[in-house]
């Protein structure tokens, strides 16, 4: 069933319906209850008194479905105004009726609900507290809930509504664009009657609009510029390209290596410096120095592996790490951004270190030696005796795999591959009780740092883990799960290949690192890892119950994007399954209650332990920890709704600006009805993550009620 949008598709729904009731200054006529339109190529409409507006169904393609509308009327074009259901298309024959309780209805010819709505009215609330209304002058104004006006939006509109159709709307890019029409040819100065914009807010998103929990108008480590239509344009930084290059606002990746910060690869020598005139990243820098000259600027960057951008200006230098929000080219900006970039030339040294490199150039002087002491007869039959077992053991590598697990999209390597690459499983990463993790190079794809997890326990468990991940997270595509490139399935030894997270667990971050992310590096984790689970919850082709939500199963990649890893506990569910019954999973302190009680298991256990990661991930600390003399702040769980009760929630942190106060305090809510006992209480991970974005509200939360130990 589709449900009514909220926050900002509230926002701009309620504003363009509203719109043609106000905009018409005519008396509204009654629709009769019990009055209904049916789907169908009559295209029977309810018009306004005006006849300038109507309400129906359009039909979005031939033989395509019905999307229940307002539209302009009177104009060719038939603009759209408003829709109800244009992520749930309504088939031929469906109908929408006004009911005898005054509910609006939108039903399928099978009686299933597809929408549904109580009438809106022009005095209906937008956002928190705030009203947007079209006066009868014509110009648009902010009220608050008390009558005050806060901003006349466009006060200088040419023309009375008599003489011009108007819509306001909130694009794609986040500017809100007044649009108007001439309603006949005596208004249109002697240009084709079209719609054209009036004016519009922001005036300049690129330097107007600073996000505290995004990356600004275009994403992380991108650029905003203004073009000459006042429309912004995102682009990417000199070496960089986009995420999605069919979403320039997704934001941008590096097109190289970064720079390392292993103490035995200090590769400085490697980089070079690109000039960008008038860009900056005003949220992004750690450093400031003045006065310097802009090569000593230059070489204070080049030399730090973490520093990624400086600013000059004026005698002024910036440094700035990954990853790089706000970002924006303009006049104002009076100075250059200095983009580190790896040269063209530069080679690629060994993360593995000088060992294997050593082994190789020994193995070479050997196999030279035996070739020169060897007959011709006797390296062709050798030659010929090893392609034919390299040959047969490889197809009987791969067979194995594929036998295992057939119709993967995913590399199966050998085992000797594997240990190469490794060499020999010599860096250890982390482990876990059945596995260890180790880094890795793939020389043949140009140095490809891998991470290699090794099952280092074959016990039937074990093996049914190394299963469970393969099969699941194959299954998936999102940028905030860690990508399984391969696997290996030969003989008894048991591998997975993944991409390499440079900057290792979240728990290291929070609970080891003495120097702890900043507020907006947390803001962002915590929005990535609720998009990666609702990815799991709701768009994966088959729903998966991840089971195992922690710190430690969170990793960050070289910008700090938060990955989640580790399907090894992972329960699939089937297209019309919503539970299961399974034995107890999980890590202790992060397991909802309902595994304890022999309950159903849904995809609400994985929403109980995003909440505790939630609070963790806030106050950067861990839910449990027995050694704090106060004993109310031992358990954080417990501790956090006590504060919230007592509204003093500002003892939970420290060093926040008002803003970020405020925002600390509604995440730490959030984090509340997460762990709520009942996991019907507990909301859905679309919510959650709707939530955080600030597009659904986020009521006071009851008391978890639960010993989180």
């Amino acid at each position: 069933m589709a449900s009514l949008p909220s926050g900002t598709d509230m926002m701009f729904i309620t504003i363009m319906l509203v719109l043609p009731i106000l905009a018409s200054a005519q008396p509204r006529t009654n629709v009769t209850l019990g009055s209904s339109l049916v789907a169908n190529s009559a295209n029977s409409t309810w018009l306004s008194p005006s006849s300038e507006f109507a309400f129906g169904f359009q039909q979005t393609a031939p033989n395509g479905g019905y999307l229940l509308a307002i539209w302009f009327h009177q104009i060719p074009e038939k603009t759209i105004i408003w829709s109800a259901n244009r992520d749930d298309l309504a088939p031929e024959g469906s109908r929408v009726q006004l009911a005898a309780n005054g509910r609006l209805q939108l039903n399928d010819p099978s009686g299933r609900q597809i929408w549904a709505a109580e009438a809106y009215l022009a005095t209906m609330t937008v956002g928190d507290g705030f009203r947007l209304i079209f006066n009868q002058t014509g110009y648009f104004n902010l009220v608050a809930r008390n009558g005050t006006l806060l901003s006349n939006l466009f006060s200088n509109l040419g023309a009375s509504s008599t003489q011009y159709y108007q819509r306001l709307t909130l694009e794609y890019d986040g500017v809100l664009r007044h649009y108007v029409y001439p309603k006949s040819d005596n208004w249109t100065d002697g240009r084709p009657r079209a719609w054209s914009v009036q004016d519009f807010l922001p005036s300049n998103l690129c330097t107007q609009v600073r996000q505290d929990t995004g990356g600004g108008a275009c994403g992380l480590n991108s650029l905003c510029s203004m073009g000459n239509d006042q429309r912004p344009r995102c682009s990417c930084p000199l070496d960089y390209s986009p995420i999605d290059p069919n979403d320039l606002w997704s934001g941008c990746k590096k097109d190289f290596l970064p720079h390392r910060c292993d103490a035995e690869l200090q590769d400085s020598d490697f980089f070079v410096f690109k000039e960008m005139p008038d860009a900056d990243w005003p949220d992004s820098d750690y450093a400031h120095f003045s006065p310097v000259s802009e090569d000593w600027c230059r070489q204070q960057c080049l030399t730090d592996c973490f520093c990624d951008v400086a600013i000059y200006r004026n005698a002024d230098c910036w440094k700035k790490r990954f990853p790089l929000s706000n970002g924006k080219i303009d006049s104002g900006v009076d100075g250059k951004a200095l983009i580190k970039v790896r040269a063209r030339n530069a080679t690629v040294p060994d993360p593995l270190g000088s060992k294997s490199g050593k082994k190789n150039r020994l193995g070479l002087i050997i196999a030279g030696a035996v070739l020169l002491a060897s007959s011709v007869f006797l390296n062709v039959v050798l030659f010929a005796s090893k392609l034919f077992l390299v040959g047969k053991k490889s197809k009987k590598v791969e067979d194995e795999g594929s036998r295992v697990y057939p119709g993967l999209n995913i590399r199966c390597f050998s085992f000797k591959e594997l240990e190469e690459a490794t060499d020999g499983f010599r860096l250890e990463l982390g482990n876990g009780a059945y596995s260890t993790v180790y880094k890795g190079v793939l020389l043949e794809e140009n140095g490809k740092v891998i991470a290699v997890k090794k099952l280092t326990r074959m016990a039937d468990d074990a093996d049914q883990e190394f299963k469970a991940e393969v099969s699941s997270i194959s299954r998936t595509n999102h940028k905030n799960l860690v990508q399984l490139l391969g696997y290996c399935a030969e003989g008894q030894n048991r591998l997975l290949v993944y991409e390499f997270m440079s900057n290792g667990s979240l728990a290291n971050v929070l609970f080891v690192n003495k120097l702890k992310p900043n507020w907006h590096t947390r803001m962002q984790i915590a929005f990535s890892v609720a998009r990666g689970i609702c990815y799991l919850h709701e768009d994966c082709s088959t729903q998966i119950i991840h089971c195992d939500i922690k710190p430690q199963n969170v990793l960050l990649d070289d910008a700090h994007t938060a990955k989640i890893s580790d399907f090894g506990l992972a329960k699939l569910l089937k297209s019309d399954q919503t539970r299961t019954t399974t034995g107890i999973r999980g890590t202790r302190g992060y397991v909802a209650p309902e595994w304890f009680r022999n309950m159903p298991i849904t995809v609400k256990v994985d929403v109980y332990s995003y909440g505790v990661l939630l609070l963790e991930l806030l106050c950067c600390r861990k839910n449990f920890e027995p050694e704090i003399e106060d004993e109310r702040k031992r358990i954080l769980s417990d501790w956090a709704y006590d504060c919230c009760s007592d509204g003093t929630v500002a003892e939970m942190v420290v060093e926040l600006e008002d803003e970020e106060m405020m925002r600390f305090e509604k995440m730490v809510k959030i984090a509340m009805w997460c762990i709520q006992e009942d996991p019907e209480l507990r909301p859905q991970m679309k919510r959650v993550v709707h939530m955080l974005e600030g597009s659904a509200q986020v009521p006071p939360p009851p008391d978890p009620s639960s010993q989180l130990l």
